[in-house]
């Protein structure tokens, strides 16, 4: 999908108080960003931001970073934030590629990573760029620390079999829980806080697809 470019959204995201300007002067210290020293959740790909704020409200005893490579999506979270009443002090967010994960966040810093409908990506030639791909699963690892998950949620099918494929065939993961129909699944749809897209999907009766994976060594 090509996005549409808004006049300012870089010096917006540049001037926000919302915004980490230097991430990587946090590496192995993100806790110093916070007011609480408490878990460190982290949301690849977070789009307008609507899931990880809802997260934020509903679990005030975690911290958050809402990661998202374009300026563009990015600015409409930062509005939101600006029109809360009440500021979200255990939430920021943070532009940049997720490539270079492993740059800004030292090995064992992330206890939970939310991945929620994320570009499938659908030419063979780019499976190394989806979210889930072993390549990605492999960066993972190297900051998620022990005892902490991923957790996946989308409603193209493809996308999905392709990340439980990844995830089997990964000798360091193990999938803990799976639904291919999310919001007929009373279990796993406990406390769920729904995304734009899955708004806009599950209205028109698309499935949500979900799992939870872990290390098989954790």
């Amino acid at each position: 999908m090509r996005l549409r470019n808004i006049p300012g959204a870089d010096e917006a995201i540049a001037q926000s108080p919302y915004c980490i300007q230097d991430a990587a002067a946090y590496t192995g210290k993100w806790h110093t960003l916070f007011p609480q020293r408490a878990p460190l959740h982290i949301e690849i790909g977070m789009g307008k931001g609507q899931f990880i704020m809802g997260m934020a409200k509903a679990h005030t005893d975690i911290n958050y970073i809402g990661i998202e490579k374009y300026t563009s999506v990015l600015l409409r979270a930062v509005q939101k934030m600006e029109a809360e009443e009440t500021p979200l002090d255990t939430l920021r967010f943070l532009c940049f590629n997720a490539e270079d994960i492993t740059e800004i966040f030292a090995p064992g810093e992330v206890d939970r990573i939310y991945l929620n409908f994320s570009d499938p990506w659908p030419k063979d030639r780019h499976a190394k760029r989806r979210l889930t791909s072993s390549a990605f699963l492999d960066r993972y690892d190297q900051i998620l620390a022990k005892g902490g998950h991923i957790e996946f949620k989308t409603d193209n099918r493809g996308l999905f079999d392709f990340s439980v494929e990844e995830i089997n065939a990964s000798s360091t993961w193990q999938i803990e829980a799976l639904t291919y129909d999310l919001h007929n699944d009373a279990s796993m749809n406990a406390g769920n806080i729904m995304t734009e897209y899955e708004e806009k999907f599950s209205s028109k009766g698309n499935p949500i697809c979900k799992l939870i994976c872990n290390r098989i060594s954790d």
